[in-house]
């Protein structure tokens, strides 16, 4: 029909949280899930296979950690987006993903109500970081 559609793959490990983030994603006009991934490893694998325009990824993976799977992703397919959706708020880790190339980083206690909002920016090139962590100092510009 002429709509294009963002392709989004959604890497977490924790098999309910994943599935709840597909649904809400998939609901929405324009968005397609591509794939899934329950560990980094695999979520390198697919990023390379399936060249999604989205890495929705944790911090907390098995096998490999969001931080380095989100480097390797970016690695073999560098034109994809990442938005870390995560229950980590360490300010060090915050500020290493954004460092190395994320998009967004959004805490999963508040992704109700910020996951859309999240996606959206990224999509018009921009930064998004959970309000919380906004508080916080991130993402703040001179």
């Amino acid at each position: 029909m002429g709509t294009v559609s963002v392709r989004i793959l959604v890497v977490d490990d924790f098999e309910p949280y994943r599935k709840v983030t597909t649904v809400a994603l998939s609901k929405e006009p324009g968005f397609q899930i591509v794939g899934e991934a329950l560990d980094g490893q695999e979520a390198v694998r697919k990023a390379q296979e399936l060249k999604p325009d989205l890495v929705v990824l944790d911090i907390g993976l098995p096998s490999l950690n969001g931080i380095e799977a989100a480097r390797q992703i970016l690695a073999v397919s560098p034109n994809s987006k990442l938005l870390f959706l995560t229950g980590n708020d360490f300010p060090q880790i915050v500020r290493e993903a954004f460092e190395l190339g994320a998009s967004a980083y959004v805490i999963k206690a508040d992704a109700k109500y910020e996951l859309l909002m999240a996606v959206q920016a990224v999509l018009l090139g921009k930064q998004y970081v959970s309000k919380r962590l906004a508080a916080r100092g991130f993402l703040e510009k001179p």
